[in-house]
């Protein structure tokens, strides 16, 4: 366990935190009837601002992200698809719509400003990355990010642009090695599927799995050619409570960080795996899913916190607020502050939430399964991989021979599928500049 005293330091000290948030982002509406709401970024936002917890972090606007930005990853016409859809004219591409999986049909509708969307969560992320990369802050947030389910040449599961690759893919320009855990309820899927044949992405993923979506996530898919091993799925069942989460999650990060020994950590914190969520099934407490943000930065490595799934919005706004306080250090009352959005959190206007009597499928038995198979995972890798800590990598290539590096199905490699710069972020410091409306 030497190697892991490297990271565990444990360090009590303050973290220099970053925050980016765009006043827009709120106000992107999916439709009446569908459950994704960005609403709840500007709860979460207003419930920052009035625990004054902005005055204890650097808080930004972000650039808009650029299409070429996105297309470090996603495909070209993809991007481009994105960039000319509207309501308006839709009938002008039903065939790219049916390819590209997006539409009145599916579960990523056409909206107004969609495109600005996604270039102002994807442009958090990448400023965040590069505010790492600069070693400018030791935390940097960005909770309207964490869309993990989209494809190179797809949109899926509410997400149109992968912002978490984008992000990684910058944070790969100075950091040998990256890993990604993903705390959502939901597989993440599209992460995994864009570093499953690299041993310079680790990719850990807790969730629930089963006739579930997105349905990916056996514990037997540990990645292909040389990222064999670093793909690690923890699947689990309803009802997960607090002890249990910790009794996978803490010796696994654990584990993998004595093996893995990443540059930076990027935590996708979905508020769907809390109690009482719309579409989840777990039982964690805002203290069981803020305990993962704590045990992390316990390592003192570069820390990357995104947002993700969440569609119970005043718990999602509850948990990314009380995050953010685990993030500084600072902690704050279980009474919430009046704020412009204080009704939503009626009739107990407290902070935490109190988990059902919900039953726990995951047995003492399951879950000690799971844990054994995935700690022989890591034992078996050969420690941490190719490129060395004296090296600066070059920048990360996600092509690949397989399949015409098209986006298809071709260039899905895991087991059971088909084959078929700094940038411009403006610094604000006062309420009234930071999107309080």
């Amino acid at each position: 366990m030497a190697s892991l005293a490297l990271y565990n330091k444990q360090n009590t000290g303050k973290k220099r935190v970053s925050y980016f948030y765009h006043s827009e982002v709120g106000h992107h509406y999916y439709g009446p009837a569908h459950p994704m709401k960005p609403h709840r970024l500007k709860l979460a936002h207003h419930l920052i601002l009035s625990y004054g917890l902005y005055q204890k972090m650097e808080v930004y606007r972000p650039h808009l992200a650029s299409a070429s930005e996105m297309t470090a990853f996603h495909s070209e016409d993809y991007i481009s698809f994105l960039s000319r859809i509207t309501p308006d004219n839709l009938r002008n591409f039903s065939t790219q719509m049916s390819k590209f999986n997006a539409g009145e049909f599916t579960d990523c509708p056409v909206f107004d400003n969609l495109f600005e969307f996604t270039q102002i969560y994807a442009g958090c992320s990448i400023d965040a990355a590069i505010k790492l990369n600069n070693s400018q802050s030791d935390i940097a947030i960005n909770w309207s990010g964490g869309l993990h389910h989209a494809k190179k040449s797809e949109a899926s599961g509410f997400c149109y642009v992968n912002d978490i690759v984008l992000a990684i893919l910058e944070l790969l320009k100075v950091h040998a090695r990256v890993l990604y855990i993903d705390i959502d309820i939901h597989h993440g899927d599209g992460v995994e599927e864009a570093f499953y044949c690299t041993d310079r992405v680790m990719t850990a993923s807790f969730h629930k799995y089963g006739d579930f979506f997105p349905g990916t996530g056996g514990i037997k898919d540990t990645g292909a050619r040389e990222g064999t091993g670093f793909s690690v799925n923890v699947p689990l069942q309803a009802g997960m409570t607090d002890e249990t989460y910790a009794q996978v999650f803490k010796p696994v990060m654990s584990k993998i960080m004595e093996t893995f020994q990443p540059g930076a950590v990027v935590l996708q914190c979905g508020a769907d795996s809390l109690t009482g969520d719309r579409l989840g099934c777990f039982n964690l407490s805002l203290n069981g899913h803020a305990e993962c943000v704590q045990f992390m930065k316990s390592f003192d490595v570069p820390l990357l916190l995104l947002g993700g799934g969440g569609y119970t919005i005043r718990n999602v706004a509850r948990c990314w607020a009380y995050e953010t306080s685990v993030a500084l250090g600072t902690p704050i009352s279980n009474d919430i502050p009046y704020n412009d959005y204080f009704e939503y959190f009626s009739p107990c206007f407290k902070l935490h939430l109190t988990p059902t009597g919900q039953e726990n499928l995951n047995t003492e038995e399951s879950v000690d399964k799971v844990r054994t198979d995935i700690l022989q995972q890591l034992q078996n890798l050969e420690g941490a991989p190719s490129v060395q800590f004296q090296e600066v990598p070059p920048a990360f290539m996600t092509t690949m021979e397989k399949g015409g590096d098209d986006g298809g199905k071709g260039d899905d490699f895991r087991e059971g599928r088909e084959v078929g710069g700094e940038v411009g972020s403006e610094m604000k410091r006062h309420e009234q500049d930071i999107g309080v409306d």
